[in-house]
């Protein structure tokens, strides 16, 4: 079902009213925090109680999170934000991430994956390091928007590392799994991240002295002592004695960048993501290409919704497998890929059945584990931020004596020289993690994110169309069933295993069987799943009631609270 006009998408956003769809009681006029641990929500929390807005309480909570959830955060990792700032009135875009190491060339590289037998980038080790970005995205976005003092932001972080926190039980799970995983990686990683070998167990008291003393540097000194003080240092010594390729000069060379957030318009509401090398145009893609579909008239639960939503992930993961790179070393077509006129000639590929294959389309001819935190303040500042060691606790290698495992993104490289995102130094790597934001008519309404790799871009779609087409509230759409499809082309140039015949449909529990069975009719492959879904936080600026609603995530740790 094709809409007719324009005209019922406007009617859409016109008709949408917060106060008919969010529960009463999780409202808050004052500031709220969203993540998901839960002693890291009541440190953002107590950080804006004492004057620190809604920047200071996001980088408060992220330097909590990378303590008490190193299973998806840290600071060996980088970070990517989206701001709204209140005395602005305008959104503003951080891009955190690091770059491939300047001694590791292409050849190189080559080289030392002939020598262990594989094509790809492993995930562990030394070869998919880069640079970490989150530190200095914490001080690009304190410089510009900060209120308290750095030393004060991290106060609470240092205070658990050193004294200790209760480690959570969905947290628990994963870190088991880091553990099995990444002993024996170069370095202190048993020492850093184990209670006498052992990933401690939900319940458990850890501490982590080493990462309060990193810490304790970064807040005396400043974001210098990590990228070209003692930290850099330490971890320049360490690299060059154990075969690893990132240098001091690499990172005293590093910035982040500020970026201008990208955006669509999807039934009245404009959606806003960060450019590559991020995936987070993929969210816009595919709303373009569903805009086009009267989904309100749909079941919630019915293959006739599920199919057109896995057709339209299917068309925009293969442009983001073929486009998607640093575009300081190749123009991408961005404005191809979010011209409406693109969106309508690939929705005409969507049939009845599921296509068994799928390619990139041709941009070119139109010019139109991870960790997630959301905070608002009684000023009207939100922030919409994402971090991420990329696969868990990332390459495993820990530098004795910081605390921190180094995030292993660089797999994240292809190694065919005729791709946009073909390995090479000083580039950075294709991202899986996305910040997202919604406005209506210039003004602010909703801070929100979904981590999980290639399941982000799948969530944000399903939240907001659980949102702005199904009339779900804020709660509801993150807690209501999620489908994942697994089988698109890769960044890496890499082909799933099952990428031809159209790869597998994974759903939730909670879907009805005929729903299942209509996929199947139509062509998917279906199996039920309850992994790998994601986690999702969100916060909606309410202007009419002069506060704030929240949501957090059934499948995590996490909590959304308010003062």
């Amino acid at each position: 079902m094709t809409l007719s006009s324009q005209s019922l998408a406007e009617d859409k956003a016109e008709s949408f009213d917060i106060h008919k769809t969010v529960p009463s009681g999780v409202f808050s006029p004052n500031g709220m925090v969203a993540t998901s641990e839960p002693l890291a929500v009541d440190i953002g929390l107590d950080i804006l109680k004492k004057g620190g807005n809604a920047i200071d309480a996001a980088i408060a909570v992220n330097a909590a999170l990378g303590l008490m959830e190193p299973t998806g955060s840290g600071i060996g990792g980088d970070l990517f934000a989206i701001v709204w700032s209140a005395k602005d009135k305008k959104l503003y875009g951080l891009n955190a991430s690091g770059y491939a190491p300047s001694e590791l060339s292409f050849h190189k590289l080559q080289s030392e994956l002939k020598r262990l037998n594989r094509d790809d980038i492993p995930p562990f080790g030394m070869l998919p390091i880069t640079v970490p970005g989150a530190v200095d995205g914490w001080f690009e976005l304190h410089s510009r928007f900060g209120s308290l003092s750095m030393a004060d932001i991290l106060a609470p972080a240092i205070h658990y590392a050193k004294e200790g926190f209760p480690v959570t039980p969905v947290i628990a799970k994963h870190w088991w799994w880091g553990v099995y995983w990444l002993t024996g990686q170069p370095g202190s990683f048993v020492d850093t991240f184990t209670i006498n070998g052992k990933a401690p167990k939900a319940g458990e008291i850890f501490r982590n002295p080493d990462l309060a003393r990193t810490y304790q540097i970064i807040a005396d000194k400043g974001r210098d002592a990590f990228y070209k003080g003692s930290i850099a240092k330490q971890i320049d010594e360490f690299m060059r004695k154990e075969g690893g390729f990132l240098r001091f000069s690499d990172l005293a060379a590093f910035r982040s960048e500020w970026v201008e957030p990208v955006s669509t318009n999807y039934r009245g509401f404009d959606i806003w993501e960060l450019p590559p090398n991020g995936q987070g145009i993929t969210v816009l893609q595919m709303l373009n290409i569903l805009e086009g579909y009267d989904l309100s008239a749909m079941e919630r639960d019915s293959g006739e919704l599920l199919h057109l939503m896995i057709e339209a992930k299917k068309l925009a993961f293969e442009d983001r497998a073929r486009f998607y790179a640093d575009t300081y070393f190749r123009k991408l077509p961005i404005k191809g890929l979010l011209s409406k006129d693109y969106a309508r000639s690939r929705r005409g590929l969507i049939g009845d059945h599921a296509a068994q294959r799928i390619d990139a389309g041709n941009p070119y001819l139109y010019k139109g584990d991870t960790v997630y935190i959301t905070t608002a303040d009684s000023e009207g500042n939100m922030v919409s931020l994402i971090q991420s060691n990329y696969r868990g606790m990332g390459s495993g290698v820990v530098v004795p004596g910081l605390g921190f495992t180094f995030q292993d993104r660089g797999q994240l490289f292809s190694m065919d020289p005729d791709h946009a995102n073909v390995y090479a130094p000083r580039k950075r790597p294709f991202h899986t993690i996305i910040p997202a934001f919604m406005t209506k008519n210039r003004k602010p309404l909703m801070s929100f994110g979904l981590m999980g790799g290639a399941m982000q871009p799948q969530g944000h779609v399903q939240v907001l169309v659980n949102l702005i087409d199904l009339g779900m509230n804020l709660q509801e759409a993150g807690d209501n069933p999620r489908w994942r499809h697994d089988g698109s082309s890769e960044p890496t140039g890499k082909h799933n295993a099952y990428t031809e015949g159209g790869g597998k449909v994974m759903i939730e529990p909670g879907f009805s069987p005929s729903t299942a069975e209509d996929l199947e009719l139509r062509g998917h492959k279906v199996k039920e799943s309850d992994f790998g879904f994601g986690g999702y936080q969100a916060i909606w600026f309410d202007e009419k009631a002069g506060g704030y609603y929240g949501a957090t995530e059934r499948r995590k740790d996490g909590k959304v609270e308010g003062y």
